[in-house]
């Protein structure tokens, strides 16, 4: 499952594709059809990558990608608005049996249920992962994909012109 790039920004419903940064913020795009674009301020926004974020678990973290695996093998997905609290944490129980059931609410559950649904019809549950990110913060590419970076060019010099010079000892004689 590739979760790569999709995030969740405090305040602002649904998630979002990260497609690039500019120098007031990230570039996202809507996950839905009208794939709108919007730019979040990087300083005041609040992001969470979807393949960085954990529920709590009674014996450790459990990864938001293994409960996303769970769920689309399941077949009776509820409807996280129609459906009560009691429902949610049932099916929840089922794909994520290991849950901490006093700090996983049912908001988070239904949340998380959003999500999916959002995601589900993507094609993420037939990429792999991608290979995770270096200590430098850049994605590891092979040698042999790598396109070659142009080469700049160096610009010559300016240089004075022989007028001005000239000019100056012209008017300043006068």
């Amino acid at each position: 499952m590739n979760l790569r790039g999709l995030v969740s920004v405090s305040g602002k419903p649904g998630l979002f594709k990260l497609i690039g940064q500019n120098k007031s913020g990230y570039i996202l795009e809507t996950l839905d059809e009208q794939k709108n674009k919007t730019v979040v301020n990087m300083s005041t926004a609040k992001m969470a990558s979807l393949e960085d974020i954990t529920v709590f678990g009674e014996s450790g973290d459990l990864k938001l990608s293994d409960i996303f695996e769970a769920m689309n093998e399941s077949k009776d997905i509820p409807d996280p608005k129609a459906a009560d609290g009691k429902k949610l944490r049932e099916f929840f129980t089922d794909v994520a049996p290991d849950h901490d059931q006093e700090r996983v609410y049912s908001s988070d559950i239904k949340k998380i249920i959003a999500w999916y649904n959002t995601i589900s019809v993507l094609p993420l549950f037939t990429e792999t992962a991608p290979e995770p990110l270096s200590e430098g913060g850049t994605p590891a590419i092979a040698e042999s994909t790598k396109k070659p970076e142009p080469v700049a060019k160096e610009k010559p010099k300016a240089t004075k012109a022989a007028g001005k010079s000239t000019t100056r000892l012209s008017q300043k004689s006068k």
